[in-house]
Formats: C-alpha cells, sequence, structure tokens
C-alpha cells in the first residue's frame, strides 16, 4: 500500500463530510471495509463495539465539561410532566371554558403541581447567584436531566442568572432535544442510562429531587445507594417536598422490618422552599 498519509485534520473531514452527505437526505452508508473505522456506523454500531460506545459516552461530556472548567454541579432531578406556571395556566384557562369534567381536573391537579416548577427556578437563581462572584474552582453548576418540567426549570433559572448550565438527556422515543435553558456546549445526550447516572455523580455536589415518578425513583435511589454502600462520596440528598416524599415512600416500614438501619434516614433531608434546599447545602459544606 503506497498511502501511508497518517490520519490528520483533512482525513477526518472528508470521512465527516462523507457521512453527513448521507445522513442529510436519510440514505444509510453501505458497508465499506476501507472506510475508517470511527466513520463508519455499521461498524460501530455493532454488538462487539459496545463497550466503545460506552468509552464514548464516557469521555465526551468529561472531555467538553473539563474544558469549560465545570467539576463542581448541584443535580436536580424532578418531574418531565410538571408544567411552568404560565403554561398551566392557559391550560386551566381553557379547561374552565370547556364541558370536559376529566380535561378539568387534570388541568387543576397541573396547576397545582406547577408551583414546584417555579420553585426549581428559584432554587437554581440562589445557586446561580452564590456561584457569580465566586472563583472559578468554587463556582456551583446547575445539573439535570436536559428534559421538560422540573429539569427544565432548574436549568431556567441558572440561565436567567447568565450561569453555564448542564443537561444530561437520554435518547427516548418520546422527547426531542434537551430544553432550551441548557447551554449549548453543555447539552449532552445519552443513549445508556448507565453512563448517563455515572455523569450526575461525577461531579455532583448536591442532589436535590423534586416530586417526580419513576425515573426520578431511579435516580434517586442509585444516589442513595451509591452514598449509603460508600461507592462514592457523601453528599446532601434533599428531598423537596415533604408532604410528597412521605407520603409517597415509608421509611418507617423499612425500618421496622430490618431492611435499613435508623441512622439511614440522615442521609436526605426533607425541605419545603428554595431557601431550605439552598440552606442544608451550605451547611453541609459550610459555606
Amino acid at each position: 500500500m503506497e498511502n501511508t498519509d497518517p490520519l490528520n485534520d483533512r482525513n477526518v473531514a472528508l470521512a465527516w463530510a462523507e457521512l453527513q452527505a448521507h445522513a442529510s437526505v436519510g440514505q444509510p452508508l453501505e458497508a465499506d471495509a476501507y472506510r475508517l473505522a470511527f466513520a463508519d456506523p455499521e461498524f460501530l454500531l455493532r454488538r462487539e463495539t459496545r463497550g466503545i460506545r460506552f468509552q464514548l459516552e464516557m469521555l465526551k461530556p468529561d472531555l467538553e465539561q473539563q474544558a469549560l472548567g465545570i467539576e463542581d454541579t448541584v443535580v436536580v432531578f424532578g418531574s418531565a410532566r410538571f408544567p411552568a406556571p404560565e403554561d398551566a395556566e392557559r391550560e386551566l384557562a381553557a379547561a374552565k371554558a370547556g364541558s370536559d369534567a376529566a380535561a378539568l381536573q387534570v388541568a387543576e391537579r397541573r396547576m397545582r403541581n406547577a408551583q414546584f416548577y417555579d420553585q426549581a427556578r428559584l432554587f437554581a437563581r440562589l445557586v446561580a447567584n452564590y456561584s457569580a462572584d465566586r472563583a472559578a474552582t468554587e463556582r456551583l453548576y446547575i445539573c439535570t436531566g436536559g428534559g421538560p418540567g422540573i429539569m427544565e426549570a432548574a436549568n431556567r433559572g441558572a440561565h436567567e442568572m447568565g450561569a453555564l448550565t448542564v443537561g444530561l438527556s437520554i435518547a427516548l422515543p418520546h422527547e426531542q432535544s434537551g430544553n432550551r435553558y441548557v447551554s449549548p456546549s453543555l447539552n449532552f445526550k445519552f443513549h445508556y442510562f448507565a453512563l448517563r447516572k455515572m455523569h450526575f455523580m461525577m461531579r455532583a455536589k448536591a442532589l436535590v429531587a423534586f416530586p417526580g415518578g419513576f425515573g426520578t425513583l431511579d435516580e434517586l435511589f442509585e444516589v442513595v445507594t451509591l452514598v449509603q454502600t460508600g461507592k462514592t462520596r457523601a453528599v446532601p440528598i434533599i428531598l423537596y417536598g415533604s408532604s410528597y416524599w412521605k407520603n409517597l415512600l415509608n421509611f418507617d416500614v423499612l425500618i421496622e422490618e430490618g431492611a435499613i438501619s435508623p441512622g439511614d434516614l440522615k442521609l436526605f433531608n426533607y425541605v419545603d422552599t428554595p431557601q431550605e434546599a439552598w440552606n442544608a447545602i451550605k451547611a453541609f459544606y459550610q459555606l
């Protein structure tokens, strides 16, 4: 073989251009043994290359956050289904104007839950305001799952204060791109839940779990388990909305049955206002 030129920017650009040219018109690339391995989707999506895809999902968000100096985050979890108050008000007005009792009931519930959107937004503003005049190494950045609802609210609050804000989205059939308040350079999309969870914890200095569903519970218990078992450093774990969480989860049953120790309840705190959530973080780190 006479062509021994090393891989360079031109080679990379040409390979990428070929991929883009086909993708833009919806044409799959045909299998080609001569194509550069990293530019061969059929090769990269094989079962045998799954480990490479793991590594790529590990490296890309890590390197990009390093480049922007993001080392410490406050992770906010919560329902993707809780709307902004202004949206909930419009829905409620429309439902009241109609004659569908079921639609009115849903609209009233969404209006009630919109308070958590507002509170997540205010909490994120507190974090961003604290970090605004700090040295780069002392700043805390809001990080969410990148979706709508509570996640959008937290990204929105930080964005409104002029702060960078992180979104770690997951590729799902019913969800689109990250919400518009995630900083474009920090808007990451994952295929693997496991890698996404790892990134949540890699930089987390605190976790604030607002009311949510299966996804929020999954993420919350992942963090609680990691801290309980010593697999990660202790961080403040804050359950926002004490009535919601205490109605949903009866931890006393776990103690009564010997499934957890009484001391395990100290792994998390209940709060009901944005300031209480921020105060809990400040107290933990003596800020």
